[in-house]
């Protein structure tokens, strides 16, 4: 699985300790930014993010995306407007497991001023680790959202 990892200056050290944290549990890890802690504007981070997730989709749908910004709300509200991105901000556990099972997540946000290092972690690897469940009723509303996402495009 293909995993890119981006933030803002805001979220700079806790991506850094993610990144590492990932690449010691063998994920492949693309870093797409920012590269210090100097400020950067946090849609330029998220669309970068996207942009990326979104060329390694059309070789495999296995790419998953980690954005973090101070609180995780701006880099969230704009990787949604991207089609095809689900981009879900997660605090706990479950909703970084269910967001993925249920609504087929596929960018997990977190906010760096929010939560620690430790339970960022716990939280990255509940999200990679999730897979969709194809239940039908998961499908059917993820059919929704994607129709909704069409039409207002």
């Amino acid at each position: 699985m293909s995993v890119f990892i981006a933030s803002d200056h805001a979220g700079y050290d806790l991506k850094s300790e993610l990144k590492s944290f990932l690449e010691g549990a063998d994920y492949e890890v693309e870093d797409v930014g920012a590269f210090d802690r100097s400020a950067v504007d946090y849609p330029d981070i998220a669309a970068a993010l996207v942009a990326k997730m979104l060329g390694q989709k059309k070789s495999s749908n296995a790419a998953r995306g980690i954005l973090i910004c101070g609180s995780g709300v701006g880099v969230s509200v704009a990787a949604n407007k991207f089609s095809g991105i689900r981009a879900g901000l997660c605090h706990d556990c479950y909703s970084a497991r269910q967001g993925v099972e249920h609504d087929d997540m596929n960018v997990l946000v977190l906010g760096a001023r929010i939560i620690g290092t430790e339970l960022a972690k716990v939280l990255v690897v509940s999200f990679l680790q999730a897979r969709f469940s194809n239940e039908p009723r998961h499908v059917r509303r993820l059919e929704k959202v994607i129709a909704i996402e069409s039409k207002n495009g």
